[in-house]
């Protein structure tokens, strides 16, 4: 049944990350989930299952003995044997809530162990070209020392707390001999009864120690099942709740005096933001880093909480919309890519595992990268390493890229998503996606120009606040802050092509 427990809470523990809104993952760290997801639910598991085996133990044979030696000896040899009980109790509560706080600790700081060891392990590469392989070994060796001298603190506790029961087992012996040999002698008993009722309570010394296990168990399975209840109860992401009835989405898309600000943040990411975006229209967003370009895209994506009668589309305001359908119809590839631990036919396969490997190669050469995976060995079932280490930044880029257009989606969004890749490649994807966008609604963010020149509408950010909004002809005709951008990158492209 432990087992049981084991699975469910861990199916529902995973559930519910899943569930989590993307603020709760800004404050958690990754290593502290994987300690509850491991450690925590080990620990309860025990609590539920060798923990209330012997607390059923230990109750069942005390309440038989003690029934037994009232029943066949004596009452007042026996209540005068059980004077040791309520102070085991008390000393029970006691400890209790000592290694309950100490275990705590503990959990704690393998949780930071654990984050530690996981942020080097995905960072490798920066401490081995930093060459900080000495810093690393230094950090972990203190999260180790203050994981270790946190154990020895909850087991010297321990060591104190064991003993103690046990003694006090062998004075509830002694008082038996000592009271029973004093009713022997005055002959208020058998000397037959006196030896039945050492036997009795020699059989009660086993549920008086177990008692201490059975503290220490369920001290640190409650002190985890505290630490997994904290998930459990952190916030979900709400469901939607509307009499309208929507199953897809088009691709019109608008934007109403919207302000956003991060969660613990006093200035604003977006102020004032007001647009209309046409279905099948491409809209390019440009601006200096921080001015709000992937704030923008992270709530056109609900992936943040909006403000309700902010965003609409197809008039349907974003927060009465179902996930299911804004996930299905509309798909944003990030600047920061992530690649699963499998092959990259599965990676692009992956928000749709039924699909074709036709479309798998068509979605491929979109993104221009299917020639580069048919000079792999393995080609489309090339393995790509961890969070696809294997691959350049460029390569994963696209791959992610492909990723999202295999989705067909109504809406497409582009956050920096070629960034890794050079200019002319950059290109060449763009002119490519030009038949399949004009079907699609588009926003394209990058900061580059290059990326944004062709689109239907420009808006240009800074500050969170749109400051200007046209062509590309209309705003270097401005002179204004995107004329700027044009000048410098134009200028940058003419000194590298004249040091090559």
């Amino acid at each position: 049944s432990s087992m049981r427990v084991d699975y469910y809470v861990r199916e529902t523990l995973f559930e519910k990350f899943l569930r989590l809104p993307p603020k709760f993952y800004d404050r958690h760290k990754t290593g502290d989930l994987m300690a509850r997801a491991t450690n925590d639910i080990t620990a309860m598991r025990m609590m539920f299952g060798r923990a209330l085996i012997m607390a059923v133990d230990a109750s069942v044979l005390t309440v038989i003995g003690i029934s037994i030696m009232i029943r066949t000896i004596d009452l007042r040899l026996t209540l005068v044997s059980c004077i040791p009980f309520p102070v085991i109790a008390i000393l029970s509560v006691f400890f209790g809530k000592m290694i309950y706080s100490r275990f705590m600790a503990v959990q704690e700081g393998f949780s930071k162990l654990s984050d530690a060891t996981q942020e080097t392990f995905s960072g490798i590469q920066i401490v081995k070209s930093y060459v900080q392989e000495k810093g690393e070994i230094e950090k972990f060796t203190n999260l180790s020392e203050d994981y270790v001298q946190k154990n020895i603190r909850l087991v010297k506790l321990w060591g104190m707390f064991f003993p103690l029961i046990t003694a006090l087992s062998g004075v509830s012996l002694a008082i038996s001999l000592w009271y029973g040999g004093t009713m022997v002698i005055k002959n208020q008993i058998s000397l037959g009864d006196l030896i039945a009722q050492t036997s009795y309570v020699g059989m009660l010394v086993w549920p008086m120690v177990s008692i201490g296990w059975v503290v220490n168990i369920i001290e640190r399975g409650l002190a985890s099942l505290r630490r997994i209840n904290q998930i459990l109860e952190e916030e979900e992401v709400p469901e939607v709740k509307t009499k309208e009835k929507i199953v897809e989405l088009t691709g019109n898309v608008k934007i109403k005096d919207l302000n956003f600000t991060y969660p613990g943040a006093e200035v604003k990411a977006l102020e004032n933001i007001n647009l209309n975006i046409s279905k099948g229209q491409t809209i390019g967003v440009i601006g200096r880093t921080g001015s709000g370009k992937s704030t923008l895209a992270r709530l056109l994506t609900r992936l943040y909480k909006v403000p309700d009668g902010k965003i609409f589309i197809d008039g349907h305001d974003i927060n009465k919309i179902p996930y299911e359908v804004l996930r299905k119809d509309m798909a944003m590839v990030p600047q920061e890519t992530f690649l699963f631990s499998t092959t990259i036919k599965e990676n692009i396969a992956y928000g749709k595992s039924d699909a074709s490997m036709e479309e798998i190669i068509e979605a491929a050469k979109l993104a221009k990268i299917h020639d580069t995976i048919m000079n792999f060995p393995q080609k489309y079932e090339t393995i790509v390493g961890e969070r696809g280490l294997s691959l350049s930044g460029g390569q994963r880029q696209r791959v992610t890229l492909a990723r999202a257009l295999l989705m067909n989606p109504k809406i497409i969004i582009l956050d920096d998503a070629l960034s890794a890749v050079d200019a002319n490649t950059e290109r060449e994807i763009l002119e490519g996606l030009k038949s399949y966008m004009k079907q699609r609604t588009s926003i394209i963010i990058s900061h580059r120009i290059i990326a944004v020149k062709d689109a239907d509408l420009i808006i240009v950010l800074d500050n969170g606040r749109i400051v200007e909004q046209g062509t590309h002809e209309e705003l270097l005709r401005n002179e204004g802050v995107y004329y700027k951008i044009y000048k410098r990158q134009t200028l940058e492209e003419k000194i590298l092509s004249e040091n090559e």
